[in-house]
């Protein structure tokens, strides 16, 4: 928890001041300040309310107005073409009209197989395609089409909007006024239904076989960019070809700059698919577009060339609103970020063609004149506010300097208790102030005074409580340590520091680790992991500490942690050093006074030495003889019972033999000082070692083995790796032969406060309390004598002395029917 801020007496004065006196005044003129400008603030809303809700009627009125004007116009435009296509049609269909001279001497074949007209004579111009072949050019219908120039010519001079009238039929034939030289503006091989032009009145896009609206495209007749009116022209159900009235995108442009759209704003033209198809010049700058008035002609005559996706406002992320607003048929009216501002946007739909004509105000010039009357309202309010903090900056001034004087008077007092409580906090408990003249004061210097002297008391009796706990430690441990995990470092006592010749007292543990004997430094080492990660709270080691002549000490090392990570990681260890030595000397004696006691059953195994030399001649031949005799039962016939008879006398005589190599070995141990090539083994070898060469009895069996040390792990153990294979074999043998139908059997180490114990443990039958008592006695079979479970109970006596040679320790804990788990406690090592 953070420590709450303090302040000086002056300053506690001061604020009560100003939480009394100064805050409520200020609260007041506020209140009286906010109603004012809020009032402002609600006079200015209500206006822009008002001036909005007119905005938005004359935008859709107008809005309504200019569709129903382009609507009008369109519609012009279509009937047109309505009788344009109706006249076309009747001149297909008189086919007994005869074209005069002149239409027929104005045409000619160029070398491309173009069929087309050479010159103007006031009419139409004439181009029937190469993409038909001469051949299938129906000539005839070409010149019969002459019939609609007047037609076509009338319409272009009664309508300044209509800039081009056409015919194009199925076969790529082109009728178009006014006249042009065809071929030097079409490619030979034209084909025509490919344009939008065309199939748009097709069957497939046009089934109603009305007059329909094309999307803005480049126009391959050289007029640039434009849109056209197109209707079908059908004789019977047979489409002959469509009739268009092209309608530059430069005349729409005019057009929509003449609407009449209040507040200076513009009119935007959409398609159905939301494409813009004429921007004027002031919607170029909010759109971030330029209408096209570029175009390639050489491009256009190629392939349909429609406006670009940049004026598709669907593939725009800032007008998805807009776009959502229209998809959804809301009121037709919204506010848009364009350009930067904030602009009205009011559309209406233009029925004859289903486009939305747009109109786009800025608001702010609907707003202008009710935003500079707020700004005058704003200013009153500034000058008013100004004045208010220039009156109360000076009587700020004046509160301050009241309480710079009361608190003065305070101070001194205060300042002397202040003074009183420092000494005593420094450890000079005899104090003397001056009384001050506030009552409430002079308690408190009282209240000081007898704090002192309490204070003063219990120094006396904590400095009593230490020497007697200083003398306790001393005489009951070696030293107190403290280790720093997270620096890596360990604290030691005074008295430490002098019994074994340390230099500091607080050193690196890797500086403390050079001075543990090299054979327990890797145990060490690992029980420190594993209890930093076992979450225990109390740690426990023994080993070999040297003095600065290189003289071994045994020390047990506990301690307990006094403080975790957040991780829950000791970061703080403390404990005890216990000289041990003693003890170990106490077990050493111990340990060869048991092995002096077992000289008694020396002449016992000297005796069975003898008899288990004397017993392998006649063994052998027993054993010889009686495969001599199996083998010739097995040549004669009516023999088979001769032949088992002498397969038994071999068994037995096998597992005799068995028996007497085990009292041979038993009695070798015994009786003869071993030759051990002690040195570090190291564990995970010799597990999975033992491991391999069980397996294939293992597999025999249906049993299966879990061998758990990483394959990698340096830890090592001080032994003769035979005898050590030799006594885990053992182990391992029992195992097998005493577990359950498809058991499990487990190989491990454990560490321990002062050795590594390597252990087998299996799921087997187990030994009751009774069995437990007879374990390590020679020939001792835990009454399974008469069993098929082979053996001679001398293997657990053999791996108790290889054991006890090799300085280590056999056990054992078991359960009946759950099974047993044997070990051995053997001396850490380095590694080689």
């Amino acid at each position: 928890m953070s420590r709450a801020q303090r302040y000086p007496l002056r300053q506690w004065i001061w604020r009560a001041f100003v939480q009394s006196a100064l805050i409520p005044l200020i609260l007041v003129e506020f209140v009286l300040v906010t109603v004012f400008l809020v009032g402002n603030e609600a006079i200015r809303e209500a206006q822009v309310g008002h001036l909005q809700e007119n905005a938005l009627a004359t935008l859709s009125a107008a809005a309504t107005r200019e569709s129903d004007v382009i609507d009008i116009h369109l519609q012009a435009v279509s009937q047109q073409a309505k009788i344009l296509a109706d006249a076309t049609a009747r001149a297909l269909a008189n086919k007994a009209y005869t074209p005069d001279a002149v239409e027929q001497g104005r045409h000619a074949l160029s070398d491309d197989g173009v069929f087309y007209s050479r010159s103007d004579d006031g009419r139409a111009a004439s181009f029937y395609s190469s993409a038909t072949p001469v051949a299938k050019q129906d000539h005839a219908k070409a010149l019969r089409l002459s019939q609609l120039d007047p037609l076509m010519r009338s319409m272009h001079e009664n309508d300044s909007s209509v800039a081009v009238l056409y015919f194009n039929t199925w076969d790529s034939y082109n009728r178009i006024y006014p006249y042009f030289d065809v071929l030097q503006r079409y490619p030979a091989d034209m084909f025509i239904p490919r344009y939008n032009f065309y199939y748009r009145a097709d069957a497939t896009h046009n089934p109603s076989r009305r007059v329909v609206w094309t999307d803005v495209y480049v126009d391959p007749a050289g007029l640039g960019w434009i849109m056209s009116a197109v209707a079908p022209v059908y004789q019977g159900d047979f489409l002959e070809g469509v009739v268009g009235l092209d309608v530059t995108i430069n005349m729409v442009l005019d057009q929509i700059n003449n609407l009449q759209v209040p507040w200076q704003g513009y009119a935007v033209l959409l398609n159905k698919d939301n494409n813009i198809m004429a921007l004027p010049p002031p919607g170029e700058r909010d759109f971030g577009l330029r209408e096209l008035t570029d175009y390639s002609y050489a491009e256009a005559i190629r392939r349909e060339v429609l406006k670009p996706e940049d004026f598709n406002l669907a593939s725009r992320a800032d007008m998805q609103p807009l776009i959502a607003a229209i998809a959804a048929d809301r009121p037709k009216v919204m506010e848009l970020e364009l350009g930067g501002r904030k602009q009205l946007v009011v559309w209406s739909e233009i029925e004859q063609t289903g486009w939305r004509l747009l109109l786009v105000v800025d608001e702010e010039k609907i707003l202008n004149e009710t935003n500079m009357l707020a700004a005058k309202y704003d200013k009153i309010g500034y000058w008013l506010i100004g004045g208010l903090v220039l009156f109360y900056l000076l009587f700020i001034l004046w509160m301050w300097l009241r309480s710079r004087h009361l608190g003065q008077e305070l101070i001194q007092g205060v300042g002397g208790i202040v003074v009183r409580m420092r000494q005593l906090g420094q450890g000079q408990y005899q104090t003397v102030g001056d009384s001050s003249r506030i009552e409430e004061l002079a308690a408190i210097e009282a209240a000081v005074t007898q704090a002192g002297e309490q204070l003063q008391a219990s120094e006396i009796q904590r400095l009593d409580a230490e020497k007697l706990l200083r003398v306790v430690v001393e005489s009951t441990t070696e030293s107190m340590w403290l280790i720093e995990a997270d620096l890596l470092m360990i604290s030691v006592s005074e008295r430490f520091c002098k019994r074994f010749s340390l230099a500091e007292k607080r050193m690196t543990m890797a500086a403390f680790n050079e001075r543990v004997h090299p054979n327990d430094l890797e145990r060490v080492r690992h029980l420190r992991e594993q209890f930093a990660a076992s979450g225990e709270d109390h740690y426990e080691a023994e080993y070999r500490f040297a003095d600065a002549n290189m003289h071994y000490v045994w020390l047990l090392s506990r301690g307990r942690v006094l403080e975790r990570d957040e991780s829950g990681k000791p970061l703080r260890v403390a404990g005890t050093h216990v000289d041990i030595s003693g003890l170990k000397e106490t077990q050493e004696a111990l340990r060869l006074s048991s092995l002096q006691a077992q000289d008694a059953s020396q002449s016992k195994s000297r005796f069975l030495s003898s008899m288990s030399h004397e017993l392998r001649t006649p063994l052998n031949a027993i054993q010889g003889f009686a495969q001599l005799i199996e083998v010739d039962a097995q040549e004669r016939e009516n023999a088979q019972q001769e032949a088992d008879y002498a397969r038994e006398i071999i068994n037995a005589s096998r597992h005799l033999a068995a028996l007497v190599d085990d009292v041979l070995d038993l009695s070798s141990i015994e009786n003869r000082p071993q030759q051990l090539q002690m040195k570090p083994v190291k564990i995970a070898g010799v597990l999975h070692g033992c491991a391999e060469l069980i397996l294939p009895e293992l597999q025999q069996r249906g049993l299966r083995i879990d061998v758990q040390v990483p394959a990698d792990s340096a830890l090592c153990v001080q032994a003769d790796a035979r005898r050590l294979r030799q006594v885990l074999l053992n182990l391992l043998s029992n195992a097998m032969k005493y577990s359950r139908e498809s058991g499990l059997i487990t190989l491990g180490y454990e560490m321990r406060s002062d050795c590594v114990r390597l252990w087998v443990e299996d799921d087997g039958v187990g030994l009751s309390e009774e069995q437990q008592q007879q374990l390590f006695q020679p020939f001792q079979r835990l009454g399974l004598e008469s069993s098929t479970i082979p053996g001679t109970g001398i293997g657990l006596v053999l791996s108790r002395e290889l054991a006890q040679l090799m300085g280590g320790e056999i056990g054992f804990r078991s359960e009946e029917g759950q099974g047993s788990c044997f070990w051995v406690d053997l001396q850490s090592a380095l590694p080689e």
